[in-house]
């Protein structure tokens, strides 16, 4: 008589299933990652070390030509402060990210700051991170 099992789990393990749904996801976060974009002004940031975070903001971006931009927008040194309060109208805790080039001199920058100080907004000076 033969007790022996007639069922043997084999030791072996496929992969091939399995790299084939890994692949499958490398792919779908490449393209999907390749989508996103932000909405700014390209512009070369100082660096500095820390992160800032905000949920609801506008940003302020000046240019080494010393052109201001309210997101996308172009609008010149005399109009900043009137375009700034029209688009910050409403919000409870307004935000300005002010995002100037390195070689911006500060005067321009402490104008955007002084326009925020003048106006209660919170000013959130952008940078690059090391």
């Amino acid at each position: 008589m033969d007790l022996r099992g007639r069922n043997k789990v084999t030791p072996e393990f496929n992969m091939s299933s399995m790299t084939d749904i890994v692949f499958l996801l490398l792919i779908f976060f490449m393209l999907a990652s390749t989508l996103v974009t932000t909405s700014a002004i390209d512009i070369l940031l100082p660096t500095a070390n820390g992160k800032t975070e905000n949920k609801k903001s506008i940003a302020v971006s000046i240019k080494k030509d010393l052109t201001y931009y309210i997101d996308e927008k172009r609008v010149g040194e005399s109009v900043l402060e009137s375009e700034l309060i029209n688009a910050l109208s409403g919000e409870e805790k307004p935000t300005i990210v002010l995002r100037a080039e390195a070689s911006v001199p500060v005067q321009h920058v402490v104008t955007v700051m002084d326009i925020a100080n003048r106006n209660k907004f919170k000013v959130i000076l952008a940078v690059k991170p090391n």
